[in-house]
């Protein structure tokens, strides 16, 4: 009898771990899809929430007050400088204009939003959130972003001495409304 070498793979062989492979990187790439898709979000509303902390935090510092102002594809966050140094803690067109003394950039920061995650928020007539000079705030307010994906945090609740972070109970493309009542904090 000659023995017979086995030194190779069949075609066959090769053929089924490249069709495994192939499974995988598609069933990865989905994950992976979905995955950044979640990051995006949460990375948005964290960015936001930090900012909001800011402001309010920068308020009580600078004892006053300070406006951030929403809009689907951006917010800003003003500072109450007219008359300076005190402001008269509401916002107007004045608190655009540079006092001798305030090195500070105006607005203090305005940030664009990923037009793919627009946001809402409930009672839509006021578009802005005031902290007075004690960093409570003027309303409650209910930040939130329009998408299905599951991020683990997508919305914001102000409330007169809290922002805290929450997930939506029920996702605002299936009917949800951006409330405190539908945000759940975590």
């Amino acid at each position: 009898m000659i023995a017979k070498k086995d030194n190779g793979i069949t075609f066959v062989e090769l053929l089924v771990a490249v069709s495994i492979v192939c499974v995988l990187v598609v069933a990865l790439g989905f994950e992976y899809a979905d995955w950044t898709g979640r990051y995006r979000v949460e990375a948005q509303i964290r960015e936001m929430h930090l900012d909001l902390m800011d402001a309010r935090v920068r308020a009580m510092l600078r004892r006053r007050a300070h406006f951030v102002t929403l809009a689907q594809g951006h917010y800003t966050v003003r500072e109450d400088i007219h008359p300076w140094p005190d402001g008269d803690k509401s916002l107007t067109a004045s608190d655009n204009t540079r006092p001798a003394g305030y090195n500070d950039p105006i607005p203090l920061l305005k940030k664009n939003l990923d037009k793919d995650l627009p946001l809402t928020w409930n009672n839509i007539r006021v578009a802005y959130i005031t902290f007075n000079t004690r960093g409570f705030s003027n309303t409650n307010r209910t930040i939130c972003v329009n998408t299905d994906k599951n991020a683990d945090y997508d919305c914001i609740a102000i409330s007169a001495a809290r922002i805290r972070l929450g997930k939506l109970k029920r996702k605002l493309p299936d009917g949800g409304i951006c409330d405190s009542g539908n945000c759940v904090m975590k």
